[in-house]
């Protein structure tokens, strides 16, 4: 069957060679890895996509190389396939990694930055050096996706490396790495993240919000609540966050304001915050919720006044 196959995938028809490199699925790693590795080269581009999928399925290390050759592909199809195939690649031993590690300085943007999601899951503490190198990449899009895999290895090494990047020029790369930083939780960071709670980009504003409300950095609450009054209501919404994760109570009569605002997720997310604080004072204007129009509101509404009475009973107030 094999010598057969490997006739039909030198056959002039295209049809012909389609059905062939479909029926390699069916045979065992070792059989079918030669020729997949012969049809990952082939003039048509469905033979080339199949082959690539099929060699990630087979999960031979030594089929990398093939696969990272495809990211440059003609054909969108091909290249969108290859880069799935090393994202998902797996396979025993670290010669995966190896080759991933090998590809990652070549000169084409998209193959660095596709060899570089690859890496992602499999932590490899090899990497970390040849990712921070690529934290300085010309492209931002291969500097966004070493900030995540990076992020993936928490490496301290990283973290200065990863602080230069708040800085970058590219607002993505920016918000990766206020996100990526968070898995150190330190103290230390506060003023990059107060900083990032600034950023020109709404995005960078909203990711520091949601990092600091799960720091637990209760010393930026000031600038939280400065927060409140970005232009944009995603932002609005993560200081509203993160200040009740805070237990930020200076913030409450600012919240009960939110509970008014035209927009339903605002009014939502401050319901739900001023639950978490067990805001008493918040009773009479979470009651007035219990009308509005939105079915997630009121149930906010609903759960907000819950905890505030299992906190201090039916009409107590805190003492």
């Amino acid at each position: 069957m094999t010598e057969s196959l490997a006739q039909r995938l030198r056959d002039p028809d295209t049809g012909t060679r389609q059905l062939a490199v479909m029926e390699l699925e069916e045979l065992d790693s070792s059989s079918a890895l030669p020729l997949l590795l012969t049809a990952v080269e082939d003039s048509d581009a469905l033979v080339r996509k199949l082959a690539v999928g099929f060699l990630e399925e087979a999960g031979d290390p030594s089929a990398i190389p093939a696969i990272i050759a495809r990211l440059t592909d003609p054909d969108d199809d091909v290249r969108e396939t290859a880069s799935a195939a090393l994202r998902d690649f797996r396979a025993e031993g670290d010669g995966v990694a190896t080759h991933l590690l090998e590809a990652i300085a070549r000169p084409e943007p998209e193959v660095r930055r596709s060899v570089i999601v690859g890496l992602r899951e499999l932590r490899d503490p090899r990497a970390t050096q040849p990712l921070i190198a690529a934290l300085e990449d010309p492209v931002a899009a291969v500097r966004r996706e070493a900030v995540i895999t990076l992020a993936y290895l928490r490496d301290p090494e990283s973290i200065e490396p990863l602080r230069r990047r708040l800085r970058d020029d590219d607002a993505s790369v920016r918000r990766v790495a206020v996100g990526a930083l968070n898995a150190w939780n330190g103290p230390a960071l506060l003023p990059d993240f107060i900083e990032s709670l600034r950023d020109d980009d709404w995005r960078v504003r909203a990711e520091s919000a949601i990092v600091i409300g799960r720091a637990a950095l209760s010393s930026a609450i000031p600038a939280l609540r400065e927060a409140l009054g970005d232009a944009y209501w995603q932002v609005q919404k993560e200081a509203i966050v993160a200040l009740g994760r805070l237990q930020a109570s200076a913030a409450i009569p600012e919240l009960i304001a939110f509970l008014k605002r035209p927009l339903s997720e605002l009014r939502r997310t401050a319901a739900y915050a001023l639950g978490d604080l067990r805001a008493a004072e918040a009773r009479t204007a979470l009651e007035a919720l219990a009308g509005d129009p939105d079915i997630e509101v009121r149930k906010a509404a609903k759960r907000a006044l819950e905890a505030i009475e299992k906190a201090y009973g039916p009409s107590e107030e805190p003492s």
